[in-house]
């Protein structure tokens, strides 16, 4: 469609002769419990100026039909100023009315105006969602960040409903059958940033004070929503605490009042990310509320969600980037600041071994893709930005940050955070801002710094090399950097022995500066040799690590004795042996021995669950196909063990079981899974709850135990929103040719599926153990990538690229194909490449790690 992209340069021009006064919408909802109404009814007004008198410009919007287009009281004809995605303004005067009505379309993909419809009660529950550029699809807008105004929003609506929407209702009107809800202009915020939500929600309210330092008193309403048949299992107790020690923490760190009035946090249904800030009407997956028994990781994820979506109130809802290449500017401090905040603020201490275990796993393995690119990101598009929410842009961002504060120091960050909020609120910035205000407040010259950090792209290896003399005493330590960019870098270096209770335990810390190809460690010398070297102890750079020989054959033997006060240096450990695996280095079948020998010994349940995820990626994808049944096997054994050793009703038990679940493949295992769910089996401890039961379905399903009649009875017990998406994924894993071909065909022949449902066919769709029965379907992958990418939303489309990837099929012929279409397909949409571009890597390092493990 001509326009529905919009690039950076037009964004520009459009911005240099654009400023907008305000935005008033009115939306008509009021028939979306009706499934015949595809659309609703949308009024944009919008009043603005235009600082070239006689110019042209455009509005964004996609809808199905204009109804009308007023400019400054003169009637424009739909048919001749909206091609379906831009509304032509010609001959523009230098003060504005636009007024813009339109049918425009509920969402099924996530995107815009998303409508669900609750299979337990039958109740219609609608949510927006537009980052980065899908206000558009709701009303008339100009859809980049940096033209921010105020908006007033007025819903019509059910009677029976309630609205949210970024600033409080100032008053509602009752109308029949319907309310209409009016509420307060909005500070000026970005288009992305604004936000509905309606329906029937279920609602708990609480309030918070704060005494400001000019002896005001800061007054926030708060509230948590979520869908009325969830309330049962909605802590929204445990979530408003969350709440309220981050506005204590966020107040105190970054003296600036939280700005947008009401603190309202939404849950809702089939949502495509985690959460999205915007300010005032957060909005967050319902997947965060529990049915069952989750484990503690899982409180800590949510609890730091909560705190990444409240540091962007400041970070990217009262400053805003400029453009999509700045995005960092937000998603890099927001994913600090959530961890930082979680240590500093609440009873969730272990958030820096989730952030080096799981998040920095993330960015390690995008940075390493053909398609990496500098945190400073050069964003032509809405479809570059689309792509670039990304582990470089979150997770390598935020490591890079974490250093920042050991290079400036914690105070002359915080202060200078604090002067960039007070000279840019409510305005927009470019990367150059925050380092003024940090170059200010730290006396230290950030510009070289930026350039190494910000502006490349990669990751560096630092390995150490250690020499000694015949009375084993180091004679020197040296650590060897590697990568394009030789970077500077603030690290600890741990040395580790033997502790008379067998624990490795740090007898020896040394923090210093790494730069260039070579850095001496010259404390070190003299000292008796360690058992172990680990460089970047403590975790405060972004890097590789590798070992010295002494230092990895103690890991290989004794990596669960690596003690500490938090467990981090053995979460790093495991995060440098899975590194090696990846990179080729280490054979499977011995990351896999440790996983064996040393999960059990895990304290960390968040390492523990990624150990589980990492040892199923190496099994599928990484081990020698001729031992991976082999290899299989011995890990079920093991999650077995695990499990009847595990504490009854412990986080430990719960995830062994889930582990379990994923590796069993021998007769006697599924029919220990059966025996569970129809009880006439039993684990001490082990409550066989409704999550679980899906988990044990699946595997059941996946190796064919289980009919499709027995998963419409289990559908039956669980009619509901999360029970039909995982008997959807049930259906989809059997291995049959009919159910392979019944799930492609739902999504590559049909848009009719919600984005919850699309997920779940792909995710069953590709099960690791039924790469002959998917075989055929390579072909037809690589013959529809391109009309998928021009007929579906970006949403789903980036899915099906990335989900249908025939990456089970790790094989040359798999890689050639790949390498043909990518030949054959130079002028394809570059975003689409992309995807293909990683995908193809992903394989190509699988087939890299394969042959390592066979030698």
């Amino acid at each position: 469609m001509p326009g529905k992209n919009l690039s950076r340069e037009e964004a520009r021009d459009r911005a240099g002769i654009i400023r907008v006064d305000s935005y008033r919408v009115h939306l008509d909802v009021s028939a979306a419990a009706d499934p015949g109404r595809p659309t609703f009814r949308s009024t944009t007004r919008i009043s603005f100026d235009c600082s070239a008198p006689g110019a042209s410009s455009f509005a964004d919007l996609l809808a199905p039909e204009v109804v009308s287009v007023e400019l400054n009281g003169r009637r424009l004809d739909p048919a001749e100023v909206f091609d379906g995605a831009r509304v032509a303004l010609p001959e523009l005067a230098a003060r504005n009315e636009l007024t813009v009505v339109a049918e425009c379309a509920y969402s099924r993909t996530g995107e815009g105006l998303h409508r669900f419809v609750d299979p337990a009660d039958g109740e219609t529950y609608l949510y927006t969602h537009y980052e980065p550029a899908d206000a558009r699809r709701v009303f008339a807008d100009f859809e980049q960040p940096d033209l921010k105004a105020p908006f007033s929003f007025t819903v019509t609506a059910p009677a029976a409903w309630d609205v949210y929407a970024n600033a409080v209702h100032e008053r509602i009107t009752e109308d029949g059958d319907n309310r209409t809800w009016e509420f307060a202009p909005t500070q000026p915020i970005s288009t992305y940033l604004t936000a509905v939500v309606a329906g029937p929600y279920h609602v708990v309210r609480d309030h918070y004070s704060r005494e400001l330092p000019d002896g005001s008193v800061l007054e926030i309403p708060l509230a948590a929503t979520c869908r009325r048949s969830l309330a049962p299992y909605f802590d929204a107790d445990e979530i408003l605490t969350v709440t309220k020690q981050g506005l204590d923490f966020f107040h105190e760190e970054f003296d600036y009042p939280y700005p947008f009035g009401k603190y309202d946090q939404c849950f809702v249904p089939e949502y495509n990310i985690g959460a999205m800030e915007n300010p005032g009407c957060v909005t967050f997956r319902e997947e965060f509320i529990y049915r069952s028994k989750v484990t503690e990781a899982a409180y800590e994820a949510r609890a730091n969600v909560i705190l990444h979506e409240m540091a962007h109130m400041w970070f990217g809802d009262l400053v805003t980037m400029k453009w999509w290449d700045d995005l960092w500017l937000k998603e890099s401090f927001a994913d600090f600041m959530g961890s930082f905040a979680q240590i500093e603020a609440t009873k969730y201490r272990a958030a820096w071994i989730t952030f080096a275990n799981r998040r920095k796993a993330w960015a390690y393995r995008q940075d390493q893709f053909p398609t990496t690119h500098p945190i400073t990101a050069d964003i032509r598009d809405l479809e570059d930005a689309k792509l670039n929410f990304d582990g470089i842009t979150y997770a390598k961002g935020a490591s890079v940050l974490k250093q920042l504060v050991a290079y400036v120091g914690r105070d002359a960050f915080f202060e200078g955070a604090r002067r960039y909020f007070k000279k840019h609120a409510f305005g927009n910035t470019v990367l150059g801002d925050l380092l003024d205000a940090l170059e200010e407040t730290s006396g230290r010259d950030l510009r070289a710094w930026s350039a190494a950090w910000l502006q490349t792209s990669g990751v560096n290896t630092l390995t150490p090399e250690v020499t000694y003399d015949a009375e084993g005493r180091i004679t020197e330590l040296a650590i060897r950097q590697d990568g394009e960019v030789l970077r500077p870098h603030r690290i600890a270096v741990g040395l580790y022995d033997r502790a008379e209770d067998g624990a490795l335990r740090r007898t020896d810390r040394y923090e210093l500066d790494v730069t260039g190809a070579r850095t001496v460690v010259a404390d070190a010398a003299g000292r008796s040799l360690p058992a172990l070297v680990l460089l970047n102890d403590d975790d405060l750079t972004y890097c590789k690590v590798r070992f010295d020989e002494r230092s990895l054959e103690t890991l290989r033997t004794g990596l669960g004795d690596l003690a500490g006060e938090t467990g981090l240096a053995r979460a790093l450990a495991w995060s440098a042996v899975w590194n090696l695996t990846r990179d080729g280095l280490m054979p499977t079948r011995d990351y896999l021995d440790l996983v064996q020998r040393f999960a059990g010994r895990e304290s960390d349940i968040g390492v523990l669950q990624s150990l589980h995820q990492q040892a199923g990626t190496a099994l599928e994808l990484y081990a020698d196909p001729a031992r991976r049944g082999e290899y299989g096997t011995a890990l079920a054994e093991v999650a077995l063990r695990e499990l009847s050793l595990a504490a009854p009703g412990s986080d430990h038990q719960l995830a062994w079981a889930r582990f379990f679940a994923e590796t069993a493949e021998r007769a006697d295992h599924l029919q220990l899974l059966r025996g569970l769910l129809e009880g006439t089996g039993r684990i001490d401890g082990l409550t066989v709850d409704q999550e679980l039961r899906w988990s044990f379905w699946l595997a059941l399903a996946t190796h064919g135990a289980a009919d499709a009649e027995e998963l419409s009875a289990e559908l039956a017990r669980d009619n509901t929103a999360s029970g039909r998406r995982q008997h959807t994924q049930c259906l989809a894993a059997r291995p049959t040719p009919a159910a392979k071909a019944a799930a492609w065909s739902a999504v590559v022949d049909s848009d009719e599926l919600p984005n919850a449902l699309v997920e779940a066919q792909i995710a069953g769709f590709n099960q690791a153990g039924q790469r002959e029965l998917t075989a055929a379907y390579a072909e037809p992958y690589f013959a529809m990538l391109e009309s998928i990418w021009a007929e579906r939303s970006i949403e789903i489309a980036m899915r099906i690229v990335g989900g249908f990837f025939p990456r089970y099929r790790t094989t040359p012929a798999t890689l050639a194909a790949t390498d043909a279409w990518l030949t054959g397909h130079q002028d394809a949409a570059p975003a689409l490449r992309r995807l293909v571009l990683e995908c193809r890597d992903d394989l190509a390092r699988a087939l890299r790690a394969q042959e390592c493990d066979v030698q």
